[in-house]
């Protein structure tokens, strides 16, 4: 084991989202690879909006993804005695101060900050205030040497420098006593001895505020790597508007999570020109000194693509468990008909998702085939009722059904009514299917079985027109 100590932190107010959920995957890559720590802490402070349906959300698409911890859950309400005696410890070393300003004294004052061209932060009214009312303040950081700076080397930024004047005396915490989350974040990562703080860049500008905090309550500061954000297409931040952003939903449209995680782990992170990572190839190649500086672009397509690729890379028998549940959620009753596993089988090679292998896995299982009016106007004619009742007789009389004594059957029939191959093919591949997306029609005959061609046939016979 390393000294390596990360963690993934998320607030329990909605669904795991895809920034997220890379952000969780870069902080256990690196743990793995290190053999560091792996931490997770649910940030629940916000009791409002967080909530334990968020909660469980979260830990089912980081089980999904495989992303196990090392440590934890831990959740930050359990800790509210830990921030009040450190806020306590900034208060008694005059490191922090009560606030009494109103809402509207403070609405004031960046109104007038604005007007006069200044930064809008807190003027320090109360910083050297002796007089404690009767009424209700918050706890404020009393912001050390205002003419100083803050420097740390970011581990994808690079060297930063911000001057303290750019900063203010943030609240630590409010007028209900809850603590606020650029306090805890600072005391959590303090306490649990996490070494590197991986989080999107979006938090970048908290940074130089809890370096603050960490040398005011006599922590050692960790290191840092701001991860770049992801966008849509249109190069804004990744939203609705731009197709699912939750991890689930694409667990519920058919994605395996090989697939997602092979592609958030490309969306910011390369090794070479490879596209194709296994979870162990990650760990072996993963380095955050390799993950790009400029924003990420969500592409579904590539996504998509990759999704494809490993449903057909997937062992059948396993696909079958997995694809289960959404032959169910279609209403497809698999109890009876064909072999799963032969189904899956013909299936693999033109799926990319597991809905789209569900839908296409309907007309297997189906008592008869649905025909749209395409399909009957073209196939199922009047004229082809002779080629049914020679491929019926001849199908019957087939000693097995397996391609290499269906070949010959079929070939036997072409020859006797004088047809080419397509001839065949396609109006015994609709009456068989209804028009549905299938394998050969060799397969096809196999996977069914006798029993359910001979009575596709005989359907396909009565609707003739």
């Amino acid at each position: 084991m390393s000294d390596l100590r990360v963690r993934f932190a998320p607030s329990p107010t909605g669904y795991l989202h895809i920034g997220g959920a890379r952000t969780a995957l870069f902080n256990y890559l690196l743990a793995k690879k290190e053999q560091g720590t792996y931490v997770l802490r649910i940030e629940d402070t916000d009791i409002e909006r967080s909530s334990q349906e968020s909660v469980d959300a979260i830990l089912n698409a980081m089980e999904w993804l495989g992303l196990s911890c090392d440590e934890g859950p831990f959740y930050q309400t359990d800790r509210f005695e830990l921030y009040k005696s450190k806020i306590q410890q900034l208060l008694d070393t005059g490191k922090a101060y009560r606030c009494y300003c109103t809402t509207e004294e403070l609405d004031a004052k960046r109104e007038l900050a604005v007007q006069e061209g200044r930064k809008p932060k807190y003027d320090g009214t109360c910083r050297e205030r002796s007089a404690q009312p009767d009424a209700p303040y918050v706890v404020r950081f009393k912001l050390p040497d205002p003419d100083g700076e803050v420097c740390f080397v970011d581990r994808i930024k690079g060297p930063i420098t911000v001057r303290n004047e750019e900063l203010d005396d943030l609240i630590l915490q409010r007028t209900d006593g809850t603590p606020t989350y650029n306090f805890v974040v600072v005391v959590d990562d303090a306490e649990m001895g996490i070494t590197l703080v991986i989080r999107g860049d979006d938090h970048i500008n908290n940074t130089p505020r809890q370096i603050h905090l960490y040398r005011a309550l006599g922590y050692a500061v960790p290191e840092f790597a701001h991860v770049p954000m992801i966008l849509g297409d249109d190069k804004k931040r990744l939203s609705k508007r731009h197709g699912a952003t939750s991890v689930m939903a694409y667990q519920e449209q058919g994605f395996l999570p090989e697939a997602m995680i092979n592609y958030l782990v490309r969306l910011g992170w390369s090794h070479g020109d490879e596209e194709i990572f296994s979870m162990a190839d990650l760990i072996e190649k993963f380095t955050i000194e390799a993950v790009g500086r400029s924003a990420g672009v969500f592409n579904p397509e590539k996504l998509l693509w990759l999704n494809s690729h490993y449903i057909k890379a997937l062992d059948p028998q396993k696909l079958v468990e997995l694809l289960k549940p959404f032959l169910v959620k279609q209403g497809i009753d698999f109890s009876h008909g064909p072999d799963l596993v032969a189904v899956v089988k013909g299936l693999q090679e033109r799926s990319s998702t597991l809905v789209q292998m569900a839908e296409g896995a309907a007309f297997y299982f189906a008592d008869q085939p649905e025909f749209d009016d395409k399909t009957r106007t073209q196939f199922l004619r009047e004229e082809n009722r002779q080629l049914f009742l020679t491929l019926r007789t001849a199908l019957v009389r087939c000693d097995t059904f397996e391609q290499s004594t269906l070949e010959p059957v079929l070939y036997t029939v072409l020859a006797d009514l004088g047809l080419k191959f397509g001839k065949l093919a396609q109006p015994l591949r609709a009456a068989l299917t209804g028009g549905s997306p299938s394998p050969g029609i060799y397969e096809l005959l196999e996977v069914l079985g006798r029993d359910t061609v001979i009575k596709r046939i005989d359907g396909a016979l009565s609707k003739l027109v």
